[in-house]
């Protein structure tokens, strides 16, 4: 009797601890283990593991935390795991749709696994051709698009530089409220560059409100990063005052202090954003970590009123005897702001010896002015790119170090960024100057990016959300791309999930095409 009853105080308490001891079973198709976690929202990494099943991330918890199941584990111990990056600024549209390029391993060698484009006022259009497109061809990387401003304006008034007048500005409203509900995630201006530069700020305004209506974001290549024109400090002030006044978020490309003339006014535009966000308005940047830029040579030197019309108008200019000193006078003072001949340096050439050269050595080798040599090179490539070397370090670090700035690469051909930006950054600014950490770095490439653009269920490794995620070793990753090789893979990136689909394995590309086109 007495052993009954005392194998009944032991019996009961082994049941209880038995029962506690059964850890909640946990099916997954792939579980990821090992590695410390980023989660995208500037939080330092933490051990966990992580469970993928279909297209979304189905399980993330403390390795033990649960018993789990799966078809397939990783295990990536030394290794972090992040979301996959977000590129707001891009030019690959056009890779995007070349089967030979389409897999955009420019960018997934870098993890992003999501990339925008239509940005600095040009885009596709319409907007659900490009995606439609896409969808069916398929895609490496998801990608959105933001419809084009001066595309707009091209579609309605061409390349005639004077303001809209009330039917012109209703076509546009309705091309741009067109394209919003197409899957645009907003609009995108270039108001340097024509026709874009023609367009006064009531205009923007404007459809910047239709935006508004439909929860988007206005990004823009402002008026004036330097001192072409009404200068950066204006240039931030209209930005402020289109968000302000049309209630839409702004958004700030590539942010930088262009040119000796404005070295060292970030600490200006800094102040002034940071005063407009404490007012409530949302104001954000992107940058690429590189001291040069690259846009065409027309933009770079070319005076704005002899745009008027388009290309043929312009090179009718360049050969009309009473327009010389007026043009020679622009070029010039444009020059001079661009840093001198040396500093620009030609890509995406017709004439492909003349990419790598500066503009000074091709002036000696037409034996021609500075100005001159810059009217007969367009002449016969009205397309020609420059990369300028215009911008201080200490800028650059300093923008980069604010909590609403991200990363964008701003990628075209002929410029390293497209092919290193966040390898780069992560490299040179987070290993090597330490300028800022490895979770600043990660959020500022990931999960700020998903919030301000509006890019749902991605940026952050969340149970529910798709299964874009990336495992690196940071002291491993490195930008090749150099200004002198300017089309280099970036390596590190030992595997790479985009919505599920593992297309990089073990540092190799797996072939498998697994991008979406996304809609707002």
């Amino acid at each position: 009797m007495e052993n009954r009853k005392g194998s009944r105080r032991w019996v009961l308490p082994l049941f209880f601890w038995l029962m506690a001891s059964c850890k909640p079973m946990v099916e997954v198709d792939v579980l990821i283990t090992g590695g410390m976690v980023f989660d995208g929202s500037d939080s330092p990494a933490e051990r966990m593991e992580v469970g993928i099943t279909d297209d979304r991330i189905s399980y993330v918890g403390a390795p033990g935390e649960h018993e789990i199941s799966s078809h397939q584990t990783i295990d990536i111990a030394g290794l972090y795991l992040a979301p996959g990056f977000i590129d707001p600024h891009t030019h690959v549209e056009r890779e995007l749709s070349n089967p030979e390029q389409k897999a955009n391993l420019r960018y997934l060698r870098q993890g992003v696994t999501t990339v925008f484009a239509g940005n600095d006022g040009s885009s596709s259009m319409p907007i659900k051709r490009k995606l439609d497109e896409w969808e069916r061809d398929g895609i490496g990387t998801n990608a959105a698009l933001l419809v084009g401003h001066g595309s707009v304006r091209r579609v309605v008034m061409g390349m005639e530089a004077k303001e809209a007048n009330p039917k012109e500005l209703k076509e546009m409203e309705e091309v741009v409220n067109k394209s919003m509900e197409e899957g645009a995630f907003g609009i995108s201006t270039g108001l340097f560059y024509a026709p874009g530069s023609f367009a006064n700020m009531e205009e923007v305004i404007a459809l910047s409100k239709v935006v508004a209506k439909h929860n988007g974001i206005y990004d823009t290549h402002m008026r004036d990063e330097g001192s072409y024109n009404i200068g950066l400090m204006n240039a931030v002030r209209e930005t402020i005052d289109i968000g302000e006044k049309s209630g839409v978020g702004v958004h700030i490309s590539h942010i930088k202090c262009l040119g000796t003339d404005v070295w060292d006014k970030s600490h200006e535009v800094i102040r002034l954003i940071e005063n407009a966000r404490q007012q409530g308005l949302q104001v954000t940047a992107n940058q690429y970590p590189y001291l040069a830029s690259r846009t065409s040579l027309k933009a770079a030197l070319v005076p704005r009123w002899a745009e008027d019309g388009g290309y043929e108008k312009m090179v009718e200019r360049f050969d009309n005897p009473a327009l010389q000193d007026t043009l020679v006078a622009g070029i010039t003072e444009n020059l001079r702001k661009r840093g001198g001949p040396e500093s620009l340096i030609f890509s995406d050439a017709v004439e492909e010896t003349m990419n790598g050269k500066s503009l000074g050595e091709m002036s000696k080798k037409l034996k021609m002015t500075l100005p001159q040599a810059t009217m007969e090179i367009l002449r016969k490539d009205g397309g020609i790119k420059v990369i300028s070397f215009n911008m201080k370090e200490s800028d650059l670090e300093r923008f980069m170090q604010q909590p609403w700035v991200m990363t964008g690469s701003d990628g075209g051909a002929g410029h390293p960024r497209q092919f290193g930006t966040f390898s780069r950054k992560m490299h040179k600014y987070v290993e090597e100057d330490k300028v800022i950490d490895l979770s600043f770095m990660v959020h500022s490439s990931s999960g700020l990016t998903a919030e301000t653009f509006g890019v749902k269920e991605r940026g952050y490794v969340k149970e529910g959300y798709f299964a874009d995620l990336i495992a690196f070793d940071p002291e491993k990753v490195k930008d090749k791309a150099t200004f002198e090789h300017p089309y280099k893979e970036a390596q590190g990136m030992d595997f790479v999930w985009v919505n599920g689909v593992l297309v990089i394995d073990d540092g190799k590309y797996t072939g498998k095409l697994a991008g979406k086109a996304l809609r707002k």
